[in-house]
């Protein structure tokens, strides 16, 4: 008991005369017990320097730092999510309007004056340069992105939460290329989309000119009846006439008409006849670089016609059952003939008659390649044979005979397709071959 107060003493009163003797040095000092077996020079144990205070700073530093990345993260995705959301409003839009030219709902020429055309968007071209602005703005973003991932890669953070960020921003940016990659063929597609309902309209506008064209000279009301020719300008199989009245029964025929082509090869087919039991009862058709050629109950007889140099000329061909005689006439003089075509076979009644393609069943199922390009006139057709007298004074224009079985009248002939017009015809004396 005495040894330990005198070692507590002897501990006492060495802190006092090191403290009373010097300055504090900012250490600080503990006693403790020694034993009585132990060193009697007091040893003293220094405590380590505490720098919590660095180390918390230094922590909130790195909290603020990821609160701040966080809240542009959130802020990114937010702007992201409403991006998307005008993006697929407009997609919607966009398909709707698809949707309602693809169905139909066809605008008019009335009283919605909004739209003149149905099928045509109202202003395709601010639609395209909506899109770009919107890429523009997720490329924008894009770049934004990947400075904010260069910024988090140089930033102190933990490997952990690094990884997590670049993590996250890498899958953003594939959303969004995705995205731009979407628009980028939404754009391509409208503007395709766009070019194509242009060429309509404009094609659209030209056939209303071309009629207004047509009502102005006359077109639905000739001088004469039979003063119109039928216009065929293209080689489709949707432009054609049709004649509303049949033929009956016969047992001869003479067909003339006044044509106009330049169609090569071949002027195509400006006048079929079929009958249910025969698409081909009466087929008068020019393909690829044959001859013309007559068709009677499918089988076939070559004429000597020349028409294809754009210039008018009358033709006119006869028949009869007997024996298959048959004439072929050209502005006016004869120029071949011929027997055994269709020998004794009667023409059928009740068939379609089509001017400008050939019937593969009656009334339909056209051919383009074997469809006529050019223009017809005063198609008329005879139940007998014309007498060449009769012949030669339509062709010279010194008289018009109308047939007894079709006449050339503005009423009997239907046109259907668009850019098939009826119009004037002209002077007979400007259809002559030394006009």
């Amino acid at each position: 008991m005495l040894s330990l107060l005198c070692a507590l003493l002897c501990v006492s009163a060495r802190v006092s005369g090191q403290l009373s003797g010097r300055e504090d040095d900012g250490k600080r000092y503990i006693c403790r017990a020694v034993p009585l077996s132990g060193d009697s020079s007091c040893p003293v144990t220094l405590l380590p320097e505490l720098n919590a205070g660095s180390q918390e700073e230094e922590l909130r530093n790195t909290v603020m730092q990821l609160r701040e990345t966080i809240l542009q993260q959130k802020e990114t995705i937010s702007k992201q999510i409403g991006t998307i959301n005008e993006l697929t409003t407009k997609l919607s839009l966009c398909a709707s309007a698809t949707d309602d030219r693809k169905y139909g709902k066809e605008g008019s020429w009335g009283k919605e004056k909004q739209n003149t055309m149905g099928d045509v968007p109202r202003d395709p071209n601010d639609t395209i340069d909506s899109l770009g602005k919107t890429m523009q703005g997720l490329k924008d973003r894009l770049e934004n992105l990947e400075h904010l991932r260069a910024n988090i890669s140089g930033a102190s953070f933990p490997s952990e939460l690094r990884d997590l960020l670049q993590r996250r921003l890498r899958e953003l940016q594939k959303q969004l290329l995705k995205k731009v990659s979407s628009l980028e063929e939404e754009k391509s597609i409208l503007s395709n989309a766009t070019a194509a309902y242009r060429l309509k309209t404009e094609s659209t506008l030209s056939a209303l000119v071309d009629r207004i064209s047509e009502l102005e000279k006359g077109g639905g009301d000739f001088k004469s009846p039979e003063l119109f020719k039928l216009s065929l300008p293209q080689r489709t199989n949707y432009l054609y006439g049709r004649i509303t009245k049949s033929l009956p029964e016969m047992y001869a025929f003479t067909l003339c008409m006044w044509i106009k082509s330049s169609a090569s090869p071949g002027i195509g087919t400006p006048f079929s006849y079929g009958v249910p039991e025969q698409a081909n009862e009466i087929v008068l058709i020019e393909w690829g670089n044959n001859p013309i050629e007559l068709l009677i109950n499918d089988k076939v007889a070559q004429l000597p016609l020349e028409v294809r140099d754009g210039r008018w000329h009358h033709i006119c061909i006869s028949w009869t059952t007997r024996d298959g005689q048959w004439d072929a006439y050209q502005d006016g003089g004869k120029l071949g003939t011929g027997d055994n075509l269709a020998a004794w076979h009667p023409i059928k009644p009740g068939g379609v008659i089509i001017l400008g393609q050939e019937q593969d069943v009656v009334g339909g199922r056209f051919d383009a390649g074997q469809a006529f390009v050019g223009e017809l006139s005063q198609v008329n057709i005879w139940d007998r044979v014309l007498k060449p007298v009769e012949i030669q004074s339509m062709a010279n224009c010194s008289a018009y005979i109308p047939g007894n079985v079709i006449s050339w009248l503005a009423t009997n002939v239907e046109v259907f397709g668009r850019g098939a017009f009826k119009r004037p015809l002209e002077m007979c004396q400007e259809r002559l071959p030394n006009a």
